[in-house]
């Protein structure tokens, strides 16, 4: 009788090391083909929060903009060091005002935003690029220099 007592405990064993590992590998494989609806909305909500472009500006260059926004273009957003969508809206409408944007104040510093940018960077701080939209080393450095004229 003892051999069959030691041979249903190890049956009964080796069963629950069987449907632990299955449910396991289950519970990973389902966790990372299709993530509950609320954990899509808040990676959603978190990208737009924090979709930001610097153009190579450390966090207190990017605030100089900031403040420097907040004073002159009705920027009223957190001075965090991160030029996301309210601080390019701010910046378009100095862009729009005096050096050519012509596109809209959406807070996307895409293509036209930069080539204005350059614009302005080509009078007050040392760009001598093209006028291209593309914010290469020139228009960084450059870019740079302006955050730090505004300390």
């Amino acid at each position: 009788m003892r051999p069959s007592v030691l041979t249903r405990v190890f049956v009964s064993a080796t069963a629950v090391v069987g449907l632990a590992a299955g449910t396991l590998a289950t519970a990973g494989t389902g966790f990372a083909a299709s993530p509950p609806a609320a954990q899509q909305a808040v990676g959603a909500e978190a990208f737009g929060t924090l979709a930001t472009n610097n153009f190579g500006l450390s966090t207190t260059q990017a605030k100089n903009v900031q403040r420097w926004l907040a004073q002159y273009w009705d920027y009223n957003g957190s001075i965090d060091g991160l030029l996301g969508t309210e601080s390019w809206k701010a910046y378009q409408r100095c862009l729009k005002q005096y050096w050519g944007y012509t596109g809209e104040i959406d807070g996307d510093p895409g293509p036209n935003t930069i080539k204005a940018l350059q614009r302005q960077l080509k009078a007050t701080s040392g760009y001598t690029g093209a006028i291209d939209g593309v914010a290469g080393p020139a228009t960084r450095a450059a870019f740079a220099r302006f955050a730090n004229a505004h300390a």
